[in-house]
């Protein structure tokens, strides 16, 4: 970090230096997002703002995460090249499995109104046991190696399923998921509508949408 963001914090006194490489560290090192509570630099909307001109140097950006929380994600524009080059893109199988919590732990309890928000934290976690049941991913081995690594992606998280008698590992959405952009996010959730329900007037209009908004050429 020494030197990117001299011109930023050279004007400012100490005080307001050390809050800002604070709150730069939290959000870009922290598990889980950081709280406006803790970090003065995400209180001064000011500060805020500085934070997010350094963020933006290293392709990152300042990402809400719910009432006086923040966190950084990658900008939309850098993640967008980071796909066209390859970069960040989950193998298939992996992808199934997400896909597969995101559906059981969040699409479905909230098409049920047992969850609301537009987030990805839930407290209805899913087991391995029911994703193989209502999937087509074969293999007991084959779907733990992948929920065990988007775990360590941080893309899904365990948790303790409602039902206390039910054995083993539940999973729900990771914090990872939380660096989401609006954008991002949106984009994420058309995808699952578009897995769960392809044939629906939502999935047909999000298709049509998508491509006058990227023509074929």
């Amino acid at each position: 970090m020494s030197g990117l963001f001299d011109d930023l914090l050279q004007p400012l006194g100490d005080k307001q230096r050390d809050a800002l490489v604070s709150a730069w560290a939290a959000l870009e090192y922290g598990s889980e997002p950081a709280s406006e509570a803790a970090l003065p630099a995400l209180r001064d909307a000011a500060l805020r703002h500085l934070l997010d001109q350094m963020l933006h140097r290293t392709g990152r950006t300042l990402v809400p995460a719910g009432a006086y929380l923040w966190t950084s994600g990658y900008r939309d524009d850098i993640a967008a090249e980071l796909v066209a080059s390859g970069w960040g893109i989950l193998p298939p199988l992996e992808r199934a499995a997400l896909i597969l919590v995101l559906i059981h732990s969040v699409a479905i309890p909230r098409a049920e109104g047992r969850l609301t928000g537009d987030d990805w934290q839930s407290n209805h976690p899913t087991t391995p046991t029911r994703l193989r049941k209502l999937s087509q991913i074969h293999g007991q081995r084959r779907l733990s190696d992948a929920l065990q690594w988007l775990r360590a992606a941080g893309l899904v998280r365990v948790a303790r399923a409602a039902d206390h008698e039910t054995a083993g590992a539940s999973y729900v959405p990771g914090p990872a998921l939380r660096r989401l952009t609006p954008a991002a996010r949106q984009r994420l959730q058309e995808n699952l509508i578009l897995a769960v329900g392809p044939d629906t007037a939502l999935a047909t209009a999000i298709t049509v949408r998508r491509n006058l908004g990227h023509p074929q050429k």
